[in-house]
């Protein structure tokens, strides 16, 4: 018995070793199969065409709405990367967050392209170049410069500024910490203003890939590997097929028109067109124009950070320069005027990028157009105030004409085209020329002229 009961224990010793090790072999196997699949998800490549846009302008909402159109087309086509070539001053810092957004989130590979020769990635290029999974440039472009500035052009003072300060060093150092660059130069671009050639941001490590072209971008960043998510891609872009992605008709006009010196010019133009034809009622050109223009100038602020108040002061400059000819101020409105349009231009954008706003040039040449005309309007109406009169009772004093008939004391003139009855004091014969001195009803008094 005592015996027995030993076997039995054995065998169960036995069994339970068996079934321990029998675990320990499976859940062995079953990591080297996560490993394997997790090796081969992280070198997967996407097998699709790449997908390239170009952005050539600041970047406004209607760049938003493009570049996350054309992303999301690249994901549905499983793109093997998309190409974002890239040449601006700056833009608005919202849309460029919500492009950042877009990019970070993609499916696809993102790389950021900054071209052609001579093009820069200035401000809030700045930012999207960091977002890009890989980041290129052309030989002999420029990218940095991304410090926060005013409405103006200047740095913004206080608390205020320095909140604004922050955030851009913050969102740059996540974006540069997340995509392995140089996060201490990443930062100096937004608060020192520090700019790069292609060959310094190489050297820096702020872009991966210095390209002479598309191609030889695709050629040189094949096999790359990016992170997209939770796992790895490597990129298969070497003889890829290139699908460019167009705008529409209506965004490539909206883009065109959105810029804040474009929109300041149709403003104007809009404003001195319904101007003259307020002061000239059914000459119809100026008013059409005119109409045109604003209606133009509205799409164009529909996309841009507008400032109501710089719209306001526009148009009481308008006011102004109207209310000249109609009261006596001796110049005070004008110069009101002046004052005013130049404040509406100032503040017509209200973006920190300077890209963003009307240039000091743009505004000093539709102001001097303005006054000009302004100013040729006032005196042709102060001319025009001072001339004789020309028509009626008084047009007709001191007209000279040809008597008719005798007038003898009354007769037959011809004066202005017209034949009038006529009445002398003296006897005038006929064919020899008078003056009228007097309208008295419908005959005219007249004297032999001198």
């Amino acid at each position: 018995m005592p015996e027995t009961k030993t076997f039995s224990i054995r065998s169960l010793a036995l069994f339970g070793l068996l079934a321990v090790a029998g675990g320990a072999v499976a859940v062995v196997g079953q990591e080297e199969g996560a490993g394997e699949q997790e090796a081969a998800a992280s070198s997967a490549a996407r097998s699709g065409p790449v997908y390239r846009i170009v952005v050539d302008s600041i970047i406004h909402k209607g760049t938003a709405e493009f570049v996350g159109e054309a992303l999301r087309q690249a994901d549905e086509a499983e793109a093997a990367a998309f190409v974002l070539e890239l040449s601006t001053p700056g833009g608005m810092l919202d849309q460029t967050r919500e492009i950042s957004t877009e990019m970070l989130n993609a499916e696809t590979p993102v790389i950021v392209y900054v071209s052609p020769k001579g093009a820069q990635a200035a401000s809030a290029g700045f930012f999207l170049l960091m977002s890009a999974d890989v980041a290129a440039m052309a030989p002999g472009t420029n990218t940095g410069a991304a410090h926060p500035v005013s409405g103006s052009g200047g740095d913004i003072e206080g608390t205020m500024g320095e909140k604004v300060e922050q955030d851009a060093a913050a969102q740059i150092r996540s974006l540069a910490k997340r995509n392995g660059r140089n996060v201490e130069l990443a930062e100096a671009a937004v608060l020192e203003s520090r700019s790069f050639t292609a060959e310094e941001a190489l050297e820096a490590e702020l872009i991966d890939v210095i390209a002479e072209s598309v191609e030889d971008l695709l050629d040189q960043v094949d096999g790359r590997t990016v992170r997209s998510g939770e796992e790895e891609i490597a990129l298969a872009t070497a003889g890829a097929g290139v699908e460019t992605v167009e705008m529409t008709g209506f965004q490539r006009f909206l883009s065109a028109l959105a810029h804040p010196n474009i929109a300041a010019i149709l403003m104007s133009l809009g404003l001195l067109g319904l101007y003259f034809e307020f002061q000239n009622p059914g000459t119809i050109l100026p008013g059409v124009v005119g109409a045109i223009c604003l209606i133009l100038a509205f799409m164009a602020l529909s996309v841009l950070p507008v400032n109501y108040a710089g719209i306001l002061l526009l148009v009481l400059g308008g006011i102004f320069f109207i209310a000249e000819i109609k009261v006596t101020s001796y110049g005070l409105l004008s110069v009101a005027g002046v004052i005013s349009l130049v404040l509406g231009y100032v503040l017509l954008f209200k973006s920190a990028d300077p890209a963003v706003r009307v240039s000091w040039s743009v505004i000093g040449a539709l102001v001097l157009t303005v006054v000009a005309v302004m100013g040729t309007i006032l005196v042709l109406a102060i001319r025009t105030f001072r001339s004789a009169v020309k028509t009626g009772r008084e047009g007709l004093l001191q007209e000279t004409g040809v008597a008719r008939t005798d007038v003898a004391p009354t007769g037959k003139v011809f004066i202005h085209g017209e034949i009038w009855n006529a009445r002398a004091d003296e006897e005038i014969a006929a064919g020899t020329p008078i003056r009228v001195v007097a309208v008295d009803g419908m005959t005219v008094r007249v004297e032999q002229a001198p």
